[in-house]
């Protein structure tokens, strides 16, 4: 007898996080019911009018908001955007680029550069061990 696969929902919330989208934004139909992985992998795979419209226009989340404008979300806090915003007034900031977008994006940068070195170190320090162990395995060694 085989067994039946239950079914895997989800919160709106979820799914709006990972379609992208701001969920007050989303369609009441969505907004209130709970979102099956099916239905989450039709809506990536063939998304609806009201998605590509929300997704090209917004508003959009913060975290899509931070990345279009090359900042962190908490970047975005230090400069007191905490409301969804359209992809016309991401596009005004990038175009005046003001003053808080200008230091986010160095201190964003630079974050990324640290990140890379100590992703470096660390896998420098993972080959150095493992050939160190490689080392100590060889015969007549001892």
């Amino acid at each position: 007898m085989a067994r039946q696969r239950s079914v895997q929902t989800m919160k709106p919330a979820t799914a709006a996080k990972k379609l992208g989208i701001h969920l007050e934004a989303a369609p009441a139909e969505f907004r209130d019911g709970m979102v099956s992985r099916e239905e989450l992998d039709a809506l990536q795979a063939d998304p609806p009018e009201w998605l590509r419209e929300l997704r090209a226009n917004g508003p959009h989340p913060r975290p899509v908001v931070a990345d279009r404008l090359g900042v962190s979300i908490s970047g975005l806090a230090r400069a007191e955007i905490t409301e969804p915003l359209t992809t016309a007034q991401i596009a005004a900031l990038k175009e005046e680029v003001p003053e808080w977008l200008r230091r986010e994006r160095i201190i964003r940068a630079e974050a990324q550069r640290e990140e890379a070195r100590l992703k470096a170190d660390r896998e420098q320090a993972r080959l150095k061990a493992a050939g160190s162990a490689e080392v100590a395995r060889r015969p007549g060694r001892g």
